[in-house]
């Protein structure tokens, strides 16, 4: 009986001797003395038998984390401040397992969860100082942490809030000044994805949109397209995105459909019947007439319907004037090479009834470019009533020029075919 007495008693020295130990480590960090608290809990919790007892792994923890706000001391650990974070996660975990709710992590009750909330309030606070030095790699590993311990006071219940906005937004930027592309898609992502709307938010569901795209991940972009579109449905940015998708990946069938619902969604945009309107005439037409496809008349007159679309949109859009009346023009040439090729033999005459022909295709080409003419005069006014224009303007109003002095060659008419050539030359004066 005495032996098994002695038993007992050698096992609550053991266990007082431990809980001494722990306390002396407690004891140096209350005291500020660190490298003595670390020396302590490290010697401590390297003997197998004390691996057991979690709460010497929360004070390895809060003496870890009080080392990384050390100016002296943190550069003498690795991640001191990630340390102590996995020990806190550590002493959690193994609190978890105890049957008695009442009894489960007293530790950091008693300290009102607080090692975790500063945890999270040190790793903004480094994310922002690296922010401002323009450190932004360094900046979103901070913020990125910071949200890594949001989550676990989420997931632990210690905390209401459901999403950190700000952090996770600072993340992504970071991200994105550091140029790494695949973090910022994930950290914006993550506010897309919860559909957050604020100033400003509308450009990062077109960032994340747009950065799937050039990876070619169709269907996630068009997944981020779709929240976009729900968040922010007045913009027109989704239509385009989507037209640019299909235009990449799909068949012309699809390309073409694809416009048709989009005009029919977006009635008042010029910019879909004009784009369109080019679309049907790039695959209608080739100066070259034998290269053009069966269907090419019919394309170029659903492209001229279109391109009226885009007129009847937007009155004042020169580039709708200038291409339906280029298309007409092209007409009118295509006829005059029709002409051009009724030759006579060598040495002989046109027949009598090719000679009509040709008259009457001569005739049909003056009136094809009399057609047009109406349209590169509207492009002519538009253009050439601003006081400066932006070089995409210059050139397309001297092309309008241009080709209106060779109508007027063409007709006979002198005095037009010189008015139109001042005022060609003087395009580069006046804007």
């Amino acid at each position: 009986m005495k032996k098994a007495l002695f038993v007992v008693a050698i096992a609550f020295v053991s266990l007082s001797v431990s809980a001494q130990k722990v306390d002396k480590a407690k004891d140096y960090l209350n005291k500020g003395k660190l490298a003595e608290a670390k020396t302590e809990i490290d010697n401590y919790l390297a003997i197998e038998k004390n691996k057991s007892n979690s709460e010497a792994y929360y004070v390895k923890g809060k003496v870890y984390q009080a080392i990384a706000k050390d100016a002296n001391l943190k550069a003498t650990v690795t991640q001191p401040r990630d340390t102590a974070f996995a020990y806190i996660k550590q002493y959690l975990e193994m609190e978890s397992k105890i049957k008695d709710s009442t009894k489960r992590n007293l530790a950091i009750v008693l300290d009102n969860n607080q090692p975790l909330f500063d945890l999270y309030r040190e790793y903004s606070t480094d994310g922002a100082t690296y922010y401002n030095a323009n450190n932004f790699s360094e900046a979103m590993e901070n913020f990125g942490k910071c949200l890594d311990v949001f989550d676990f006071l989420m997931a632990k219940k210690y905390i209401t809030p459901m999403f950190d906005t700000t952090t996770t937004l600072y993340a992504g930027i970071c991200a994105e000044k550091a140029n790494r592309k695949d973090e910022a898609a994930k950290y914006y992502g993550r506010i897309a994805e919860r559909k957050i709307k604020s100033d400003g938010f509308i450009e990062i569901y077109k960032w994340v949109a747009d950065h799937y795209r050039q990876k070619s991940d169709v269907a996630t972009a068009s997944k981020f397209v779709q929240y976009g579109r729900e968040v922010y449905p007045e913009d027109q940015f989704w239509d385009a995105f989507d037209l640019e998708m299909v235009g990449e990946k799909g068949t012309k069938a699809e390309l073409f459909k694809k416009y048709e619902e989009v005009i029919n969604n977006n009635p008042k945009n010029h910019l879909f019947p004009f784009n369109y309107g080019v679309e049907l005439y790039q695959a209608g037409y080739d100066q070259d007439a034998t290269k053009r496809p069966a269907n090419s008349k019919e394309l170029i007159e659903k492209a001229k319907t279109y391109i009226k679309k885009s007129i009847d949109a937007k009155g004042d859009y020169a580039n709708s004037y200038m291409l339906l009346a280029q298309m007409i023009y092209n007409e009118g040439v295509d006829i005059n090479n029709e002409m051009k090729a009724i030759r006579p033999p060598a040495g002989g005459k046109l027949k009598p009834e090719e000679l009509k022909k040709k008259n009457d295709l001569r005739a049909e080409t003056t009136k094809k470019f009399e057609e047009s003419l109406p349209y590169f005069e509207k492009v002519e006014q538009l253009l050439n009533s601003q006081a400066k224009l932006k070089m995409d303007d210059k050139l397309l109003l001297k092309d309008a020029l241009d080709i209106m002095v060779t109508i007027y060659e063409t007709k006979g008419n002198a005095e037009k075919a010189k008015e139109y050539t001042d005022k060609f030359n003087d395009v580069d004066r006046k804007h």
